[in-house]
């Protein structure tokens, strides 16, 4: 039985020189990513702004206005709602009543099922979701100290697995991983809560995953073919990589795509994250951190021995004028 190959042997592909237009490409992505969030800014779930959270279905698509009306009219706070990815589903979101009994929350919850129940017949009650202040400005403090220790704690692993140039390039791609998935949150207003937290870890484990496998491979070629245009060896690099990257990234973009149509609302920005990291991580991968070492001066001289390891295959000039990229 013949295998299944989606990268062809021999595949060689000048990822390298479309370096300059990639680095600008992940520079204008960045940018728009920061100022999304600065200008638009993040819809946060209960989980980190607090309150009562209740999401509702309606047996056709409702008013948003009318219903804002129907729930502000209780007295029971300034409501904020948003459609929850079908148009007859809709998140209530209530400030928590001044008392903190438990009995006080629940007295508000029936009070706006029974109001809902009596204009709209037929409406359900999905879930209800309650967070203290206190506790969603701790759970605010542990997601963004989770990133951050994440990524400095990776580009450390591969500052001392490798040399700071890989750590650097490898910081540098996965910011960007990051900061392009909250832009894409930013410009969607999809809720933002503690699993979107867990999807960008996720996101940056895979991503880092990816890029010590392709730097791994740098490192190897670095100290084969200690002659070769630099240019020409992160080309080589990358190709020799490519059919691993392909074949994972496919097969995890399948399974999300299968859990973002089957399943369901709950889980639905958790998988469009992860689908958005992997397909930006794996860009990152290829045209971002590996051909960033060039800029950052890195040669096969910089980290070879100067003995060459026994059975080392060495490149002759003239192999190394036909292999090097323009």
């Amino acid at each position: 039985m013949r295998l299944l190959k989606l990268v062809p042997d021999n595949t060689n592909i000048g990822f390298v020189k479309l370096r300059w237009i990639a680095f600008t490409l992940t520079g204008l992505l960045t940018l728009a990513s920061v100022a999304l969030l600065g200008i638009r800014g993040l819809n946060l779930g209960v989980d980190f702004v607090g309150g009562l959270m209740v999401e509702t279905e309606f047996q056709k698509p409702v008013s948003l206005d009318e219903l804002r009306r129907d729930v502000d009219r209780l007295g029971v706070g300034e409501s904020s709602l948003q459609q929850f990815g079908q148009t007859n589903v809709v998140s209530i979101r209530l400030p928590l009543p001044e008392s903190t009994d438990e009995g006080a929350t629940n007295q508000v919850v029936k009070k706006v099922q029974g109001a809902l129940e009596a204009k709209y017949p037929g409406v359900q009650f999905r879930r209800t979701d309650t967070v203290s202040g206190k506790v969603s400005g701790e759970l605010i403090r542990t997601g963004v100290t989770a990133v951050v220790l994440s990524i400095i704690g990776i580009a450390l692993f591969s500052w001392f697995r490798f040399e700071w140039q890989f750590g650097f390039s490898t910081a540098v791609a996965i910011i960007h991983d990051v900061l392009v998935t909250m832009g894409f949150f930013a410009l969607t207003q999809i809720e933002f809560d503690l699993s979107i937290v867990a999807a960008v870890l996720t996101i940056v484990g895979y991503s880092i995953n990816d890029k010590i496998v392709i730097d791994d491979r740098i490192r190897e070629n670095l100290r084969k073919y200690r002659q070769m245009d630099m240019r020409a060896l992160v080309d080589l690099s990358v190709n020799e990589t490519l059919p691993r990257t392909v074949m994972t990234s496919l097969t995890l973009l399948l399974a999300l795509g299968s859990l973002l149509l089957f399943g369901g609302d709950v889980i639905r920005g958790f998988t469009a994250a992860m689908m958005l990291g992997i397909l930006v991580g794996t860009y990152s991968s290829i045209y971002v951190s590996s051909s960033l070492l060039i800029s950052l001066g890195v040669t096969a001289k910089s980290f070879a021995p100067k003995t060459a390891a026994t059975g080392a295959e060495r490149v002759t000039k003239r192999e190394n004028k036909e292999g090097a990229v323009p």
